[in-house]
Order: C-alpha cells, then structure tokens, then sequence
C-alpha cells in the first residue's frame, strides 16, 4: 500500500513540474512575441488590398448558375421523393 501511495506521490510531483515548465515556457514566448516581433509588426505592416468593382459582376453571374443548378436539383429530386 505504501508503495502505491510512493508511485502517486511522485506522479503528481512530476505532473506539476511538467505543468510549470509548460506555463513558464508558453509566459517567455508570449514575452518574445510581444518584445520582438510586434514592434516589427507595426514598422511594416501588411499592404492593404484595393478595393475592386469587379466583384460584383463577376459573383451575379455565378449565383445565377448556382441558383439554376439548385432548382434543377430539387425538380430532379421532388419526383423521387413522392414515389
């Protein structure tokens, strides 16, 4: 019984360092992150993409092919369905 009560004793030992390790391992990367690479982030940002009018001709046509393939589907399907 005691030997038992060793082999706990030990595994809840080993599971909280490992968890400390992790914690102080996961606090120094955030640290890092925010340190080194966020003030990079901010000196070059991300270039902001225009803003294009041609998505909204190109998408009409699409959901016109979309909304007959849809209606072709349920008319295929509704004659199945009833018998």
């Amino acid at each position: 019984m005691q030997e038992s009560t060793d082999i706990f004793y030990q595994a809840a030992t080993l599971m909280f360092v490992g968890m400390c390790f992790v914690f102080a391992f996961l606090g120094m990367l955030i640290l890092a992150i925010k340190t080194l690479i966020a003030p990079l982030a901010s000196r070059f940002p991300d270039p902001i993409p225009e803003n294009n009018n041609n998505t909204d001709q190109q998408s009409a046509p699409v959901v016109a092919a979309i909304t007959a393939a849809i209606s072709q589907y349920r008319n295929k399907h509704k004659n199945n369905k009833s018998s």
